[in-house]
């Protein structure tokens, strides 16, 4: 069989060779465009964080914490290891004025370093909320100004779990606080003699996570340390009207960040809710 000469393929692939580097180069100018402006955005959001933190921007000196009551700080669990940074991270906030901190962490590194401090625990007190005055010496800070809540992956899905084999222990057992609120279809079906079925409700559901020790307030800010875009396992159902801001990694937390978050959070404005 006669081949057709070489130069037939080199003029027949030309007009892809043409279209391919033609999407090269768009592409090539397209990452480098979004670099660009990725860069810009990184050095203006550190020159306005330097600027804050040496208070030359008037905005930032005076924030209005009134709606902050409850602060809740979300670290990656490898990045939790580093104590200078969390201890540098509280006491900055306990400078900003802040008075109740909720630590988190889903392999519970937080709560292995807070431990030792710890006046009480919630396997001794049910419900009640943790009092790190025992260890603000070793956080550099005041005694008797912040009160810190550690908590862990264990507080999540395990947490609910337990609470939910709570409730069911509880109605078979003939628990009054869960038996009375069983949805009784007795009036309607008496004929019929069909058996009750228990229907819990949101206080149902609460009561027990306060009785297994996973209850808290619902903080009013979330502040996530750490490469992923989420709450990491925070309890949900503490987060109903929270306010989530990723804050990137800890080893590159700024004072002005922090600051920041709080000025914007002191603008936002809800509709529903608290």
């Amino acid at each position: 069989m006669n081949k057709p000469p070489p130069h037939v393929f080199k003029l027949m692939s030309l007009p892809s060779m043409i279209i391919k580097l033609t999407l090269g180069l768009l592409w090539c100018i397209i990452h480098l465009a979004i670099s660009l402006l990725s860069l810009c955005s990184h050095l203006i959001f550190n020159l306005e964080c330097s600027l804050i933190s040496s208070g030359l921007l008037w905005k930032y000196r005076n924030l209005q914490l009134g709606r902050l009551k409850y602060l809740a700080i979300v670290v990656d669990s490898r990045e939790a290891k580093n104590t200078v940074k969390i201890n540098q991270l509280l006491y900055w906030l306990k400078t900003l004025g802040v008075k109740y901190v909720c630590l988190y962490d889903i392999d519970g590194v937080l709560k292995k370093l807070f431990a030792p401090g710890m006046n009480g625990s919630r396997d001794n007190n049910p419900g009640d909320y943790l009092d790190a005055s025992a260890n603000i010496k070793a956080l550099d800070c005041c005694q008797k100004q912040m009160t810190i809540e550690c908590i862990s992956g264990s507080d999540g899905k395990e947490g609910i779990a337990k609470a939910a084999n709570l409730l069911c222990s509880s109605y078979l057992n003939g628990d009054s606080y869960t038996q009375e609120n069983v949805k009784s279809e007795e009036n309607v079906k008496s004929e019929e003699n069909v058996e009750n079925e228990p229907v819990f409700t949101e206080t149902d559901m609460a009561s027990a996570l306060k009785s297994i020790g996973c209850a808290g307030p619902e903080p009013d800010l979330l502040l996530v340390y750490g490469p992923a875009r989420c709450h990491l396992g925070f309890p949900t159902w503490r987060l109903r009207y929270t306010e989530i801001m990723h804050m990137g990694p800890l080893k590159s937390m700024k004072y002005g960040a922090i600051v920041k978050a709080f000025h914007n959070y002191s603008k936002k404005h809800q509709n529903y809710g608290k």
